[in-house]
């Protein structure tokens, strides 16, 4: 046998046992995606949250 087919061989069974499916990769994109509108979001609100929290309070006491 030829130590190069055994690792064809090998290489075709994992193809064939990973290459079926991409939902697993789509799943992990998906979620950093998520992760990342998260950090965006946490930041921007910690940035502009005090700022908008004057806003507001300055436009609430000149409304009453």
């Amino acid at each position: 046998m030829n130590p190069w087919s055994a690792w064809e061989q090998l290489a075709a069974a994992l193809r064939i046992h990973f290459g079926r499916s991409q939902r697993g990769a789509s799943l992990v994109e998906y979620a950093l995606l998520v992760a990342l509108i998260a950090v965006v979001c946490i930041v921007a609100v910690s940035l502009l949250g005090s700022n908008a929290s004057k806003k507001f309070s300055s436009v609430g006491s000149a409304i009453r």
